[in-house]
């Protein structure tokens, strides 16, 4: 069974955290703030649980008349910057959430420089999806403030986090059922997260999680469903992978994104089997990618049906499939059909 040591606390954030996070977490324990917080990054069910301590240890009794929120990429910075001004109304903070501001993707001078002169009693935080680390907004906040990165996590910390949170219910899961979980799943924590708790309720009175009950309950994504059609596309398998094309198609899946998805695919396997061919191990070959290593595995063994010429092929084809469907020469579903059979017919021996 898969090993959970020291991955999730009680309410499910992790233990094993970059220093930026120990030391975010310090400031909400010890209740010594910083006057400002830049918190970013890919990793959105982090950003969001660790926006939500803040705010609630800046704010722990939902303060209405000393915390604003601002958000989106149209604040008007002379008004915020004088509500920042405005004392506190009978407590020791004011809190001002901005969130997706484009402050720190865009140059904005006036803010900038009035982070040299943050009233001691103002908790600035900054919550954005993309920052540019060069900008001036960044090194302000930097110079004055804390800033924490959260990034996607890689397989194994996700893997033993899953685990984590199914052990505290009872449950346990082999590693290879794991990674079959999140194949499905990808590795967005909040899908991860949402998933766990349909796979724990219909688990209800079994000690063990098995590969049946994440096949039935758990919902596959639409690019995994594209990767279940490419495995059935290289085990010449034509019937099923026309089959869940057809599936796709049901689901209101535009066929312009199964085409690029499609590519995707092949694009990833040309380049899986390039290194391979090269010397390359599998961790070496997913981190290229950007893909857990056992989905880099999977990758490579759809890519032993082709040679690499094949593959490069198929990257030709698929950019002329496209230019068909934009120039009216092909109808969109008939284009992506004429793909799987050609690439899943048996070869002439």
């Amino acid at each position: 069974m898969l090993s959970v040591d020291g991955i999730p606390s009680e309410n499910g954030i992790f233990q094993e955290v970059s220093q930026e996070v120990k030391n975010l977490q310090e400031d909400i324990k010890t209740g010594k703030f910083k006057n400002a917080y830049l918190l970013f990054g890919e990793e959105a069910y982090l950003k969001i649980q660790y926006k939500e301590k803040l705010i609630h240890a800046l704010n722990p009794d939902d303060d209405t008349m000393n915390f604003t929120k601002y958000e989106g990429k149209g604040i008007e910075v002379r008004e915020m910057i004088d509500l920042c001004e405005t004392m506190p109304f009978f407590a020791d903070h004011r809190v001002v959430l901005v969130e997706n501001s484009g402050f720190f993707k865009n140059k904005c001078d006036e803010l900038t420089d009035y982070m040299k002169t943050l009233p001691d009693y103002l908790r600035l935080v900054f919550v954005e999806e993309e920052v540019d680390k060069r900008s001036r907004m960044y090194k302000a906040v930097k110079n004055c403030g804390r800033i924490v990165e959260f990034a996607k996590q890689d397989e194994k910390t996700l893997m033993r986090w899953a685990a984590g949170i199914l052990a505290r219910e009872g449950r346990k899961i082999t590693t290879r059922d794991m990674e079959l979980f999140l194949t499905k799943t990808g590795t967005d924590m909040g899908n991860i997260r949402m998933e766990l708790e349909k796979l724990i309720t219909y688990t209800m009175g079994q000690d063990i999680v098995t590969r049946e009950d994440i096949e039935e309950i758990c919902t596959t994504r639409t690019e995994n469903k594209i990767f279940d059609m490419v495995r059935a596309v290289t085990e010449r398998n034509q019937r099923r992978a026309l089959d869940l094309y057809n599936d796709l198609l049901t689901l209101r899946e535009p066929p312009m994104r199964i085409l690029f998805l499609l590519s995707k695919q092949f694009r990833q396997m040309c380049l899986a089997k390039k290194m391979a061919g090269e010397g390359a191990s599998q961790n070496e070959i997913a981190t290229r990618l950007g893909v857990p290593s056992f989905v880099a595995r999977n990758i490579l063994a759809c890519a032993r049906a082709y040679s690499v010429e094949e593959l490069e092929q198929a990257e030709e084809d698929f950019v002329d499939a496209e230019e068909a469907v934009k120039t009216g020469r092909l109808q969109d579903v008939l284009s992506v059909e004429l793909l799987i059979v050609k690439y899943s017919t048996e070869r002439k021996r």
